[in-house]
Protein backbone atom coordinates (compact mmCIF):
# COMPACT_ATOMS: atom_id res chain seq x y z
CA UNK A 1 0.00 0.00 0.00
CA UNK A 2 1.23 3.19 -0.63
CA UNK A 3 1.68 6.34 1.63
CA UNK A 4 -1.87 8.01 1.87
CA UNK A 5 -1.94 11.13 -0.39
CA UNK A 6 0.53 9.76 -3.01
CA UNK A 7 -0.54 9.71 -6.29
CA UNK A 8 -1.53 5.97 -8.40
CA UNK A 9 1.08 4.83 -10.24
CA UNK A 10 -0.22 2.47 -12.79
CA UNK A 11 0.64 0.68 -16.00
CA UNK A 12 -1.53 0.28 -18.93
CA UNK A 13 -1.08 -2.59 -21.18
CA UNK A 14 -3.72 -2.18 -24.51
CA UNK A 15 -2.11 -3.83 -27.45
CA UNK A 16 -4.12 -1.69 -29.83
CA UNK A 17 -2.25 1.57 -29.74
CA UNK A 18 -4.96 4.27 -30.18
CA UNK A 19 -7.06 2.56 -27.05
CA UNK A 20 -3.32 2.72 -25.27
CA UNK A 21 -3.12 6.19 -25.92
CA UNK A 22 -6.09 6.82 -24.92
CA UNK A 23 -5.77 5.43 -21.75
CA UNK A 24 -2.64 7.28 -20.92
CA UNK A 25 -3.98 10.66 -22.07
CA UNK A 26 -7.69 9.76 -20.01
CA UNK A 27 -5.99 8.93 -16.49
CA UNK A 28 -3.40 11.78 -16.89
CA UNK A 29 -5.96 13.84 -16.53
CA UNK A 30 -7.03 12.27 -13.35
CA UNK A 31 -5.82 13.89 -10.24
CA UNK A 32 -3.98 11.76 -7.90
CA UNK A 33 -2.95 9.43 -10.85
CA UNK A 34 0.52 8.97 -12.38
CA UNK A 35 0.93 6.87 -15.34
CA UNK A 36 4.50 5.41 -15.60
CA UNK A 37 4.48 2.97 -18.24
CA UNK A 38 2.59 1.56 -20.72
CA UNK A 39 2.52 -1.83 -22.71
CA UNK A 40 1.29 -3.38 -25.82
CA UNK A 41 1.05 -6.71 -24.73
CA UNK A 42 1.49 -9.17 -21.80
CA UNK A 43 4.69 -9.84 -21.70
CA UNK A 44 5.52 -6.02 -21.98
CA UNK A 45 3.47 -5.78 -19.20
CA UNK A 46 5.16 -7.71 -16.83
CA UNK A 47 8.72 -6.52 -17.51
CA UNK A 48 7.34 -3.02 -17.10
CA UNK A 49 5.99 -4.08 -13.39
CA UNK A 50 9.24 -5.49 -12.68
CA UNK A 51 10.95 -2.19 -13.85
CA UNK A 52 8.26 -0.14 -12.18
CA UNK A 53 6.70 -1.47 -8.97
CA UNK A 54 3.33 0.50 -10.11
CA UNK A 55 0.25 0.17 -7.56
CA UNK A 56 -2.01 -1.15 -10.05
CA UNK A 57 -2.01 -2.55 -13.96
CA UNK A 58 -4.94 -1.68 -15.90
CA UNK A 59 -4.92 -4.61 -18.23
CA UNK A 60 -6.55 -5.57 -21.49
CA UNK A 61 -7.46 -8.97 -21.87
CA UNK A 62 -6.95 -9.96 -25.57
CA UNK A 63 -3.27 -9.37 -26.46
CA UNK A 64 -0.67 -11.06 -28.39
CA UNK A 65 2.62 -12.63 -27.07
CA UNK A 66 1.09 -13.12 -24.07
CA UNK A 67 -2.39 -12.54 -23.29
CA UNK A 68 -3.79 -10.48 -19.82
CA UNK A 69 -5.10 -12.98 -17.88
CA UNK A 70 -1.41 -14.93 -18.28
CA UNK A 71 0.58 -11.43 -17.52
CA UNK A 72 -1.88 -11.22 -14.38
CA UNK A 73 -0.92 -14.34 -12.80
CA UNK A 74 2.72 -13.63 -13.55
CA UNK A 75 2.10 -10.04 -11.60
CA UNK A 76 -0.06 -11.21 -8.67
CA UNK A 77 2.38 -14.04 -7.96
CA UNK A 78 5.66 -12.36 -8.39
CA UNK A 79 4.69 -8.71 -7.53
CA UNK A 80 2.03 -8.95 -5.13
CA UNK A 81 1.88 -5.11 -4.27
CA UNK A 82 0.88 -4.72 -7.55
CA UNK A 83 -2.98 -5.37 -8.25
CA UNK A 84 -4.35 -5.58 -11.84
CA UNK A 85 -7.24 -3.96 -13.20
CA UNK A 86 -8.98 -5.75 -16.00
CA UNK A 87 -10.17 -3.08 -18.50
CA UNK A 88 -12.03 -4.89 -21.43
CA UNK A 89 -14.56 -5.45 -24.28
CA UNK A 90 -15.19 -9.14 -23.29
CA UNK A 91 -17.64 -9.54 -19.96
CA UNK A 92 -18.38 -13.15 -21.02
CA UNK A 93 -18.60 -15.72 -17.95
CA UNK A 94 -15.42 -17.39 -19.14
CA UNK A 95 -13.06 -13.99 -19.50
CA UNK A 96 -14.55 -13.02 -15.85
CA UNK A 97 -13.38 -16.25 -14.17
CA UNK A 98 -10.36 -16.37 -15.47
CA UNK A 99 -9.13 -12.76 -14.63
CA UNK A 100 -10.48 -13.51 -11.74
CA UNK A 101 -8.82 -16.61 -11.15
CA UNK A 102 -5.84 -15.14 -12.30
CA UNK A 103 -5.31 -12.79 -9.70
CA UNK A 104 -7.53 -10.01 -10.75
CA UNK A 105 -9.09 -7.54 -8.25
CA UNK A 106 -10.43 -5.48 -10.98
CA UNK A 107 -13.05 -5.97 -14.08
CA UNK A 108 -14.02 -3.14 -15.73
CA UNK A 109 -15.49 -3.29 -19.75
CA UNK A 110 -14.41 -0.75 -21.95
CA UNK A 111 -17.76 1.23 -21.87
CA UNK A 112 -16.49 2.22 -18.26
CA UNK A 113 -16.12 6.42 -17.88
CA UNK A 114 -13.22 7.82 -16.42
CA UNK A 115 -14.71 8.34 -12.82
CA UNK A 116 -15.74 4.22 -12.80
CA UNK A 117 -12.05 4.25 -13.68
CA UNK A 118 -10.69 6.25 -10.70
CA UNK A 119 -12.91 4.46 -8.40
CA UNK A 120 -11.49 0.95 -9.93
CA UNK A 121 -8.06 1.91 -9.53
CA UNK A 122 -8.41 3.26 -5.85
CA UNK A 123 -9.88 0.47 -4.39
CA UNK A 124 -7.36 -1.82 -6.12
CA UNK A 125 -4.31 0.44 -4.54
CA UNK A 126 -6.25 -0.41 -0.96
CA UNK A 127 -6.46 -4.06 -1.31
CA UNK A 128 -10.17 -4.01 -1.78
CA UNK A 129 -11.99 -5.20 -5.18
CA UNK A 130 -13.81 -3.76 -7.52
CA UNK A 131 -16.32 -5.38 -10.19
CA UNK A 132 -18.10 -3.68 -12.60
CA UNK A 133 -22.01 -4.04 -12.83
CA UNK A 134 -21.61 -6.44 -16.15
CA UNK A 135 -18.63 -8.66 -14.19
CA UNK A 136 -20.64 -8.56 -11.04
CA UNK A 137 -23.89 -10.31 -13.27
CA UNK A 138 -21.58 -12.53 -15.14
CA UNK A 139 -20.04 -13.99 -12.02
CA UNK A 140 -23.62 -14.42 -10.25
CA UNK A 141 -24.96 -16.07 -13.21
CA UNK A 142 -21.95 -18.80 -13.17
CA UNK A 143 -22.57 -19.17 -9.64
CA UNK A 144 -25.58 -20.03 -10.53
CA UNK A 145 -25.08 -21.94 -13.58
CA UNK A 146 -22.25 -24.00 -11.78
CA UNK A 147 -24.16 -25.06 -8.90
CA UNK A 148 -27.77 -24.38 -7.66
CA UNK A 149 -27.82 -23.68 -3.97
CA UNK A 150 -29.21 -25.94 -1.82
CA UNK A 151 -32.60 -24.97 -0.19
CA UNK A 152 -32.05 -23.76 3.24
CA UNK A 153 -35.16 -23.51 5.59
CA UNK A 154 -36.11 -20.36 7.05
CA UNK A 155 -35.35 -20.88 10.83
CA UNK A 156 -32.18 -23.16 10.04
CA UNK A 157 -29.06 -21.02 12.09
CA UNK A 158 -26.52 -19.45 9.38
CA UNK A 159 -22.91 -20.84 8.88
CA UNK A 160 -20.15 -19.22 10.63
CA UNK A 161 -21.69 -17.42 12.81
CA UNK A 162 -23.33 -15.01 10.74
CA UNK A 163 -26.42 -12.72 11.73
CA UNK A 164 -29.69 -12.28 10.32
CA UNK A 165 -28.42 -8.89 9.20
CA UNK A 166 -24.82 -10.08 7.40
CA UNK A 167 -26.80 -12.89 5.81
CA UNK A 168 -29.08 -10.20 4.04
CA UNK A 169 -26.34 -7.84 3.47
CA UNK A 170 -23.95 -10.84 1.60
CA UNK A 171 -27.35 -11.59 -0.24
CA UNK A 172 -27.21 -8.55 -1.52
CA UNK A 173 -23.65 -8.57 -2.60
CA UNK A 174 -24.17 -11.74 -4.44
CA UNK A 175 -26.77 -10.05 -6.20
CA UNK A 176 -24.47 -7.43 -7.55
CA UNK A 177 -25.07 -4.74 -5.10
CA UNK A 178 -22.99 -1.77 -4.19
CA UNK A 179 -22.32 -0.42 -0.54
CA UNK A 180 -25.01 2.57 -1.55
CA UNK A 181 -27.87 0.30 -3.14
CA UNK A 182 -27.19 -1.67 0.07
CA UNK A 183 -27.69 0.72 2.78
CA UNK A 184 -30.82 1.94 0.64
CA UNK A 185 -32.83 -1.38 0.21
CA UNK A 186 -32.19 -2.13 4.05
CA UNK A 187 -32.84 1.39 5.47
CA UNK A 188 -29.09 1.83 7.05
CA UNK A 189 -26.32 3.86 6.41
CA UNK A 190 -23.15 3.23 4.26
CA UNK A 191 -20.88 3.00 7.66
CA UNK A 192 -23.31 0.27 8.77
CA UNK A 193 -23.38 -1.69 5.64
CA UNK A 194 -19.53 -1.50 5.87
CA UNK A 195 -19.28 -2.66 9.39
CA UNK A 196 -21.70 -5.69 8.67
CA UNK A 197 -19.30 -6.61 5.77
CA UNK A 198 -16.30 -6.52 7.73
CA UNK A 199 -17.65 -8.87 10.00
CA UNK A 200 -19.28 -10.86 7.59
CA UNK A 201 -15.65 -11.05 5.97
CA UNK A 202 -14.35 -11.62 8.76
CA UNK A 203 -16.39 -14.64 10.16
CA UNK A 204 -16.78 -16.39 6.59
CA UNK A 205 -12.62 -15.79 5.59
CA UNK A 206 -13.25 -14.64 2.30
CA UNK A 207 -11.17 -11.85 1.19
CA UNK A 208 -13.33 -9.80 -1.38
CA UNK A 209 -16.75 -9.24 -2.61
CA UNK A 210 -16.19 -11.98 -5.40
CA UNK A 211 -15.38 -14.67 -2.59
CA UNK A 212 -18.38 -13.63 -0.66
CA UNK A 213 -20.17 -14.42 -3.94
CA UNK A 214 -18.80 -17.62 -3.81
CA UNK A 215 -19.32 -17.97 -0.48
CA UNK A 216 -23.38 -17.32 -0.90
CA UNK A 217 -23.93 -19.42 -3.33
CA UNK A 218 -22.30 -22.32 -1.79
CA UNK A 219 -23.86 -22.11 1.21
CA UNK A 220 -27.60 -21.14 0.01
CA UNK A 221 -27.64 -17.62 1.00
CA UNK A 222 -28.46 -16.00 -2.44
CA UNK A 223 -31.07 -16.53 -4.91
CA UNK A 224 -30.32 -15.78 -8.65
CA UNK A 225 -32.63 -12.67 -8.40
CA UNK A 226 -30.22 -11.25 -5.73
Amino acid sequence: MTETGAPIRVVVADDQTVVREGLVLLLGLLPGTEVVAAAADGAEAVRLVAEHAPDVVLMDLRMPRMDGVEATRLITRDHPGTGVVVLTTYSDDTSVLDALRAGARGYLTKDADAQEIARALAAVREGATSLGRAAQERLVAAAVAGAEPPARPQDAALPDGLTAREGEVLALIAGGHSNSEIARRLTIGESTVKTHINNLFAKTGVRDRAQAVRYAYRHGLATPSG
